[in-house]
């Protein structure tokens, strides 16, 4: 049986004069977008402009669901009550929903961004108010998530699809969460060794940790970061990858 990978990218992280990303270059590479909803960046101009891109290249939608903290792009950690990260997820799914629907294209799933993502990933009320929100707002939703995380079990928990999810440029720790970005060797920055690491992932189920450590873990979608100097080159460079070892790169 030939293996199939998603390969989805945060995208829609403008905002006003401020342009993030490469999103119509990248969009020609990746099979599902991951569209900010205006708390941790995008706006209502670039939420639109981005819905109607992925569109036009057959890109999968989700949304990219964050902290409201634009001046630190999502990645500070805010103290929520569970009930209070209900509500924002069905408010941000909400936007994006309204966006898809007039331009007649589904949705496809919810992926966290940043500080909550993690948050989730550890916290299991966090994780399940988070799982329950998208669920209700629409129960064929796919949950993105750390593989392995308290949000994948979420997912379960509450009864809908979910997605594994393994990062392509940054590293891991020994209990299977990612290194935080404060630390010096938290990202990968050869291009070569990113594209290892994920065939390696893909082909065998595993990783290895900053410690040497080998873990477990399950590959359903890849993120690819679009903020990157070199970031199209490279997600061309692994879809190829992909592709050459047998892997075949679509939806969920």
């Amino acid at each position: 049986m030939v293996k199939r990978i998603d390969l989805n990218c945060d995208m829609g992280e403008s905002f006003g004069r401020y342009t993030i990303g490469l999103d119509e270059e990248l969009l020609q590479y990746v099979t599902s977008a991951n569209i900010a909803c205006g708390f941790h960046a995008g706006d209502p101009d670039v939420m639109e402009r981005t819905v109607r891109l992925a569109k036009k290249y057959n890109v999968r939608i989700g949304a990219h669901p964050g902290f409201a903290d634009i001046a630190g792009f999502g990645r500070r950690m805010i103290q929520y009550t569970p009930e209070e990260v209900y509500r924002f997820i069905v408010y941000q799914i909400g936007a994006l929903q309204a966006f898809c629907k007039i331009h007649n294209v589904a949705m496809q799933h919810v992926k966290p961004h940043g500080a909550l993502y993690n948050f989730a990933a550890g916290n299991r009320e966090v994780a399940l108010a988070i799982a329950q929100a998208v669920y209700d707002v629409n129960d064929e939703l796919i949950l993105y998530g750390l593989a392995g995380s308290e949000l994948i079990a979420a997912g379960h928990e509450v009864g809908m699809k979910t997605a594994s999810e393994v990062f392509a440029d940054r590293t891991y720790q020994a209990d299977g969460t990612l290194t935080p970005r404060k630390n010096e060797n938290a990202l990968i920055k050869s291009t070569s060794s990113a594209v290892n690491q994920v065939l390696w992932m893909v082909q065998n189920g595993e990783v290895q940790a900053v410690d040497g450590t080998i873990v477990k873990i399950d590959a359903d979608t890849i993120c690819v970061h679009g903020d990157g100097e070199h970031a199209v080159e490279f997600v061309r460079e692994l879809r190829l990858a992909l592709e050459r070892a047998g892997i075949a790169v679509g939806y969920v």
